[in-house]
């Protein structure tokens, strides 16, 4: 009895190791993740989205689902602007649903504040494919031959150009003289069930923020006891601290994505955007630190890798020390949200009065993007750190 028992603790050990790295290789490849990819669906909670309407949703293995019997929308809760969209559906050949573009929480024209991407049966006005009362599909497609199987939309929206490919094949284009340039992604609820699943993002029209050579375009004004140095292989490192390296640029509204590698064991770091110029550290901080309580992935040491510091834990920190990651960061008006390795780690929006100093309260003013020495032991190496200003 004893060593049965015995074996079916190793066996729930296994089990339980399995299913860790099982959840770990849902990470995004990496070469998605060297392209700027991020996830906007976890395949597991609806964190990152919120509904708009009277439509109930659900998430079961791995896919968003609504059966369509009320209207309504789920939306990103981040707006984004210039972007590459993948996003599997399936649904009935009867189904009506869609996927709006740049559109509000609560869109009321989809020819005049946002654009819809039409899933519908053939025979109607716009079939799958289509944008609704902006173009219609492209000569010699079928896009419901195959309707009730899973099938992938690839969508850019590149400032006023959208193109659409069904399965591969492109069905449609359209050029808007006076484009909508901001906007969330929403999945719409109309007449009948549909699913959805591997939806991801790619922003469009990053520059770069470090030229791999040397400081130029960054501030040293504030590195104290920290250094900076541009490496042989043309990283950015910082040493001991504590102290900062700053952009002379300053930045409001936009989308930051940087590889990073910690090289030690639980050391502590950060980006700070909004940024003040006098004083260290004064801006809000997208927090590094790799350290969990544990061994628990959920349960990170001082508010851990993708974390708004202070303000939101990193849901789960998907980094590790001695490796590269990537972060992406966005920053439009009081939202902010954090992805790292391509999972979303914060989706927060400040709740607090006006300040000048985001340490104190909200700030939508610009300021800078500052990389944190935090303490003698720190040793962070940075890399293809690029940005985009975000519309207002």
């Amino acid at each position: 009895r004893r060593l049965h028992l015995t074996v079916l603790a190793a066996v729930a050990l296994v089990s339980a190791y399995a299913l860790a790295h099982a959840a770990e290789s849902q990470r995004l490849p990496t070469e998605l993740l060297g392209e700027g990819w991020i996830e906007l669906f976890d395949g597991e909670t609806l964190f990152g989205w919120q509904p708009s309407g009277d439509a109930t949703w659900q998430v079961k293995d791995g896919q968003i689902t609504t059966d369509g019997t009320k209207p309504g929308w789920l939306m990103t809760t981040t707006e984004w602007a210039d972007y590459e969209l993948h996003v599997e559906f399936k649904a009935p050949p009867t189904t009506n649903s869609g996927i709006f573009l740049r559109t509000p929480l609560t869109p009321t024209d989809p020819k005049k504040d946002c654009y819809e991407l039409n899933i519908a049966p053939e025979d109607n006005p716009y079939p799958t494919g289509t944008l609704v009362a902006r173009a219609r599909i492209c000569d010699g497609v079928e896009p419901s031959a195959s309707a009730g199987a899973w099938r992938t939309f690839k969508i850019t929206c590149d400032g006023g150009k959208l193109t659409v490919a069904l399965g591969g094949w492109p069905v449609a284009e359209y050029v808007d003289p006076s484009p909508l340039r901001i906007g969330h992604i929403g999945l719409q609820s109309k007449a009948g069930p549909v699913a959805f699943r591997n939806i991801r993002l790619r922003p469009l029209g990053l520059k770069p923020l470090f030229n791999r050579k040397d400081l130029s375009g960054w501030s040293t004004a504030g590195a104290e006891q920290s250094e900076f140095r541009v490496t042989e292989r043309g990283e950015l490192q910082v040493v001991n601290g504590p102290g900062q390296i700053a952009t002379e640029r300053e930045f409001a509204n936009f989308v930051l994505q940087l590889e990073c590698r910690v090289n030690g064991d639980g050391l502590n770091s950060g980006i700070f955007f909004r940024t003040l110029g006098d004083g260290r550290w004064q801006g809000y901080e997208s927090q590094i630190h790799n350290r969990v309580h544990d061994g628990d992935r959920t349960r990170p040491v001082d508010f851990g890798t993708g974390a708004i510091y202070r303000r939101q834990p990193a849901r789960r920190v998907a980094a590790d020390d001695h490796e590269w990651f990537t972060k992406t960061i966005v920053a439009e008006g009081r939202h902010s949200a954090v992805g790292v390795n391509g999972r979303r780690g914060t989706d927060w929006t400040d709740p607090r009065p006006p300040h000048e100093n985001p340490r104190e309260g909200l700030r939508l003013g610009p300021g800078t993007i500052a990389i944190q020495g935090h303490d003698p032991t720190t040793d962070l190496l940075f890399r293809n750190l690029r940005i985009i200003e975000l519309p207002e």
